[in-house]
């Protein structure tokens, strides 16, 4: 089911496409962000207590571009409040642990009960069966398990936390959100919805699908620092600078290693390219030649090269470098930089249209346009017109 009316600017090419999100952490609400980015009109159900490890949600952008209601999901009322929604939407993403919305009676079956054309995803670390799929866990438990963790960092030194970029939001948001577009997909083709199961563990695996390749042809190592993309080869990696910054390099092919060795001044390795037994002495000396100039007179020399050098900026630092603010990949909306939509269309663009929904704050503008029964009012601030917070170990997951 879809909303009628023509796209405007900004509304992005799933403009009409309706989002049912049962409030969690991590990698669901990011999913829905990108959805609601893209257009989407989704509807997060906030459940009351908020969901852990909360930030204020005036700056928690994650739930930007969408409109929030409360819902307490273990109330007489609220699995029916649910339904509705379920009734109207094309789309529902919950990341609770496996059985957990069938207990409350919001599950597959009784939402496809009511709506068989909707795209149910599932959101979780584990997946939704194996021996691990009741356990808790978080983005980095997912990634350790998966082989992933183990390739990144030093050899000496303990695996390189990605922060939970690489499981919550590479292997878990993004394959959700491919895996319902193209269950969408298929629904409006056949009238037939299905079941979505988007684990952190399967999707971050699937991300390393040529490392296995190249393992299995002899051209990885299973170790940590000792291939050409991880850190291990001399010109593919990170150096200090004179003033404690970091430059990144990645000038692997043979005219951006030459160019690259040139601006240092060390000419003279241009053989220790592809002989590894130099690499030892390449890295000392690159290493020594970073450490002579600061970041910025590094960045300059660098600058309009193609060396593929570039300087390790820092979050605060990214939103003005010229090319990302030629550029507008972020952008300040209600005081907050954030990053902008992505990616980017030619006939239906998208944008930032609304701040973070404040939780329960449209409960009676979503009923009046998704042509849902009037509820009782919910006061999101006061704590005693919520009723008591959700069971934290069935309810507030990481992708669990």
């Amino acid at each position: 089911m879809t909303t009628a009316g023509t796209p405007t600017p900004g509304d992005g090419p799933l403009h009409g496409v309706r989002v049912v999100e049962l409030a969690g952490i991590g990698p669901g609400p990011f999913a829905a962000m990108l959805l609601a980015d893209l257009g989407a009109d989704v509807v997060r159900v906030d459940r009351p207590g908020g969901p852990g490890l909360a930030i204020d949600p005036a700056f928690d952008v994650t739930n930007r571009n969408k409109r929030s209601i409360v819902v307490d999901l273990k109330a007489p009322d609220g699995p029916a409040r649910v339904l509705d929604l379920a009734e109207r939407a094309d789309i529902l993403i919950e990341g609770y642990r496996p059985g957990v919305a069938e207990r409350l009676g919001i599950g597959p079956e009784d939402c496809h009960a009511r709506n068989p054309r909707l795209v149910y995803g599932r959101m979780t670390g584990w997946g939704q069966a194996g021996p691990l799929a009741q356990r808790a866990g978080h983005d980095i438990a997912y990634i350790a398990l998966t082989g992933t963790l183990g390739m990144i960092g030093r050899p000496d030194e303990p695996p390189a936390v990605p922060a939970n970029l690489l499981g919550d939001y590479a292997g878990g948001s993004l394959y959700l959100v491919v895996g319902v577009l193209a269950a969408l997909h298929h629904a409006r083709a056949t009238g037939t919805g299905q079941v979505v199961d988007a684990a952190i563990v399967d999707g971050t695996a699937h991300l390393s699908a040529m490392i296995h390749g190249m393992l299995a042809a002899g051209g990885w190592q299973d170790r940590r620092a000792a291939n050409l993309l991880d850190g291990g080869c001399p010109y593919y990696g990170t150096y200090e600078t004179a003033d404690g910054g970091y430059m990144a390099v990645g000038a692997l092919e043979g005219k951006f290693y030459a160019e690259f060795l040139r601006l240092l001044g060390l000419d003279d390795l241009a053989p220790a390219r592809k002989d590894w037994t130099r690499w030892d002495e390449l890295r000392e000396r690159i290493a020594a030649a970073f450490k002579s100039r600061s970041r910025a007179e590094w960045t300059a020399v660098f600058a309009d090269t193609d060396a593929c050098v570039a300087p390790v900026l820092s979050l605060r630092e990214a939103p003005a470098h010229p090319h990302l603010a030629a550029r507008g990949t972020f952008t300040d909306h209600g005081g907050i930089t954030q990053p902008a939509p992505a990616p980017r269309f030619s006939a239906t663009p998208t944008a930032v249209r609304t701040g973070p929904a404040r939780p329960g704050a449209d409960t009676a503008e979503v009923a009046r346009d998704w042509g849902l029964p009037a509820p009782a009012t919910d006061d999101p601030d006061d704590p005693d017109d919520l009723g008591d917070p959700d069971d934290p170990d069935d309810l507030v997951t990481d992708g669990g």
